[in-house]
């Protein structure tokens, strides 16, 4: 009986030593694999080097602009500003889905729709179009090299454009304007005379200038959620930003590919109304932010009129450009001398 219980205990022993020298050796195995990926790592460079090698023509793309809804639940981080204050879910006549909306008459400034139009929200990525406007102005060489660096790279972190990369004011205006990219709008304000500070400076100014009574800017790329205008004061930023040939020109490029670090990587516009072809888009510019919600705005021509468009907080990826479709067909099924203006802005 003696003689069973510790061969019960000596077996007992022998697995739980089995055991722990089985894990011991698991242990080292992935610390020996971590330690070359870590290796591995290191080597990769850090400067790499940019160059434009195609540009694609418009080309006109089957893209879906209907909203279809999930079933999952959809897990928000925080609220929009727009869903803090009340303005989500807001019906109106056109059943749009985005808390705030406008369109206006460039020619004439006359507004044929609007949904809280004077509400001062986060504008996202839409500061890019005044970012662009700013570096426009400074007259700055576009054909010289700026380096992406560390401050560009901490600014957002998720990008193609990795620390060392060098490219041209001009592709990274390009880059900014068509494909949102965060770090190339920062280096753009970082490579400004005086730097960030004053390129920010610059940017009140400039709204100032153009009328944008209830807006303000805090940062070149839209990130900050002080990056603050109305509905009724993007459309004075639209209408300004179209007089520059070349934002027209960048924002509505479908795609382009460029050579970053020796392998070719290709940059999709942001708004898949301009890849799908289908609308008479004059320019135009995409943002998202938690605080902001799903934004558009554009320039398009509807029924051979210029139309100054505008959706914040919008409720998904797909619904903003639903929203502009929207907007379209109902202004193309308009009888003609209709829609009678509800005012025009000053």
């Amino acid at each position: 009986m003696y003689l069973n219980r510790f061969r019960l205990i000596a077996l007992a022993v022998f697995m739980s030593f089995g055991v722990a020298l089985s894990f011991q050796v698991s242990a080292a195995n992935k610390d020996s694999q971590a330690a070359k990926t870590s290796k591995s790592s290191a080597k990769a460079p850090t400067k790499v080097e940019v160059k434009k090698v195609a540009k694609s023509s418009k080309k006109s793309k089957a893209v879906r602009t209907t909203v279809t809804r999930s079933s999952d639940p959809v897990v928000v981080a925080r609220p929009s500003f727009a869903t803090a204050l009340g303005l989500r879910g807001q019906h109106d006549d056109l059943s749009l889905k985005s808390s705030v909306a406008m369109v206006v008459n460039q020619d004439t400034k006359e507004v044929y729709f609007e949904k809280n139009s004077s509400v001062s929200l986060p504008i996202a990525s839409i500061t890019k179009l005044m970012t662009a406007m700013v570096v426009l102005d400074s007259k700055l060489p576009l054909d010289e090299t700026i380096v992406i660096n560390a401050d560009d790279v901490h600014i957002y972190r998720t990008s193609r454009l990795a620390g060392g990369t060098v490219l041209t004011r001009e592709e990274a205006l390009l880059l900014a304007l068509m494909s949102s990219e965060n770090r190339a709008a920062y280096t753009l304000g970082r490579n400004y005379p005086g730097g960030i500070p004053a390129f920010v400076d610059a940017m009140n100014r400039k709204a100032k200038e153009i009328g944008m009574t209830h807006s303000h800017f805090a940062d070149p790329t839209g990130l900050m959620s002080e990056n603050v205008a109305s509905a009724e004061d993007l459309t004075r930023m639209l209408s300004t930003a179209y007089q520059y040939k070349m934002i027209r020109e960048f924002s509505t490029w479908p795609d382009l590919t460029m050579v970053i670090a020796k392998r070719p990587q290709k940059f999709l516009n942001t708004n898949r109304l301009v890849r799908a072809g289908d609308m008479n888009i004059g320019l135009q510019k995409t943002g998202f932010i938690n605080a902001a919600g799903k934004c558009l705005v554009m320039q398009a021509r509807v029924n051979n009129t210029p139309l100054l468009l505008v959706f914040l907080d919008s409720v998904g990826t797909q619904s903003r450009f639903a929203d502009a479709v929207r907007v379209r067909d109902w202004y193309e099924r308009m009888p003609s001398g209709e829609p009678h203006a509800i005012r025009r802005l000053m």
